[in-house]
This record gives structure tokens, sequence and C-alpha cells, in this order.
């Protein structure tokens, strides 16, 4: 059995080691509240503009999308990885990391390229992928101005030719308990699957100016838009899974400190029995 220091020593570490995580963990609560209503008022507003861009594209003939609508034989792929700049979240960037590679079986002979939004996700993959620009920095200040500089240039590189579909790859946030990995077709863009009742529910709406330029105009904003949404959704399942594990390192940093304790206990009442026992047993030896 370990001497008494030595278990004084491990219960002051296990201790201290408890305040930080609970400490993180309520770092981590605070900004959840915060990021998860930041995600919970943008999803209906980006949830309308991409019905209302589907309804306008169904009642369009032809190639309604411009250049970002158009679907060609898939070669070159570029999958943009989301993640945390930071760790101690769980397995919320295990899971999207898994998830890129599960990527590059299903694209096995195409050439798959990677863009890295997060450190934790560049330092993972940049041994076992190409890794073709790191964005990590877009985390010190997410504004939508600062990652429509990143979908525009996602945006000019598909329409340029330098590939031929980009996918997002990031964690939905559910709850925060429980996050989603996703994969995401950002471009080219889907087409639009609407039924006739909705297709004809648009033509009582006057246009102006057409609805080919409506649609032109709105593809841009709407892309952009997909973007942050994705990277605020990675960025409230962040908080929400290191809250989490933060929780589950305090219950087990608790439960640890109370086993050494009790094992102090034992060890300390070992050494006072013995201590007693050899006294008793010189003061019988002096009565002899």
């Amino acid at each position: 059995m370990a001497n008494l220091k030595e278990i004084r020593n491990r219960i002051a570490s296990v201790s201290s080691t408890m305040q930080i995580t609970s400490a993180m963990k309520m770092v981590s609560a605070a900004k959840l509240k915060k990021a998860q209503d930041a995600i919970t008022a943008m999803r209906p507003y980006s949830e309308k503009l991409t019905e209302l861009l589907q309804n306008l594209s169904a009642t369009l003939e032809g190639d309604n999308g411009g250049a970002f609508a158009e679907q060609r034989e898939v070669n070159n792929v570029l999958v943009v990885v989301i993640t945390s700049n930071r760790g101690l979240c769980g397995a919320f960037n295990a899971n999207v990391i898994k998830q890129v590679k599960n990527l590059q079986s299903v694209y096995a002979g195409k050439k798959v390229d990677v863009l890295a939004i997060g450190k934790k996700g560049n330092d993972a993959l940049k041994k076992s992928c190409n890794i073709i620009d790191n964005q990590s920095a877009v985390f010190d200040s997410l504004t939508f101005e600062n990652v429509a500089v990143i979908a525009q240039t996602l945006m000019d590189k598909f329409a340029e030719g330098q590939y031929d579909r980009i996918e997002l790859v990031y964690n939905h946030f559910k709850n925060a308990a429980t996050q989603i990995v996703k994969t995401e077709q950002f471009l080219p863009l889907a087409p639009a699957e609407t039924t006739e009742v909705e297709s004809n529910a648009t033509t009582d709406y006057i246009f102006e100016p057409s609805k080919e330029e409506i649609v032109l105009s709105l593809i841009p904003l709407s892309l952009k838009t997909q973007l942050y949404k994705a990277i605020r959704d990675s960025f409230a399942s962040e908080h929400g899974a290191r809250m989490t594990a933060m929780h589950k390192a305090t219950d087990n940093a608790t439960e640890l400190r109370n086993q050494l304790k009790l094992t102090y206990n034992k060890a300390r009442q070992a050494s006072i029995t013995g201590e007693i026992l050899e006294i008793v047993g010189g003061a019988e030896a002096l009565n002899n």
C-alpha cells in the first residue's frame, strides 16, 4: 500500500484537476448559451432562404444556377473540414476526422484535397491529406463577413473548374449532449426537389427584376449563409461537447478523490493501529 504522503499528494493533484475541469465546464456552459442562441436564431433565416431559392429555381427552365449549378464528372474533390482550435471536447474532433477519412474511401481514385477550418483538423490530417489551406483564424472573429470571404474563395475555385465537387464536414448541433456529424454538399448546387403544388405557388408573384436575375443574385448569398451556418453549428457543438466532457471529467475526478480519501483513511488507521500495537507490546515487555 502506498504511504500516506503519496496518497495525500495524489488527493491534492486530483482535487486540483477537479477544480480546473469544473471551471472549464462553467466557461463552456456560458459560451454555449451565446453560441446556441446565435445558431437557433440563424436557422430559420437560412432554411427560408434555401426554400425560396429552390422554389424560384423550380419555376425556371434549363440551367438556372449559372456556374454554381454545373454538374461535372467528379474527378477533383475539395473537403472543407470544420473542427475546433482547442481540444478537451471529447470525441468532437475525432468524429469529424473519421468522417473525412471515410470520404477519402468513397472518392477512392479521385483527387481529394482538404481545406481546414480549425487547428485540430489541420493537425490531425496534414500527414494523411493534402491540405490546401488552413482558415483556423476565422474563430478569432466569427462574423458573417469573415466567413463570406472563405465562401467566395470556394465559389471561385469551383467556377474556375479547380474542383468538381465541394463537401462540408462538420458537427451539427442538436443539444448540449448530442452532436451529429454531417456531410453536406456545398457545390455544385443540388437540383431543386419541389412538388407541382409548390411550383405553382410561386406563379402568383410579380418578380422584378426577372426570376433569373433574382436566383443568380440569391445563390452567392445562399452559399455564404450555408457555410456560415455550418461553422456556427460546429462552434455551438464544440462548446456543448466540451461542457459535457468536462462534466464527466469532474464526476470522474470526484469519484477518484473519494476513493483516494477512503484509501488514505484506511492506511492512516492501519498506521495508528500498528503504532498502538508497538506501544502495547513495548509496555508489556517492560512489565515482564
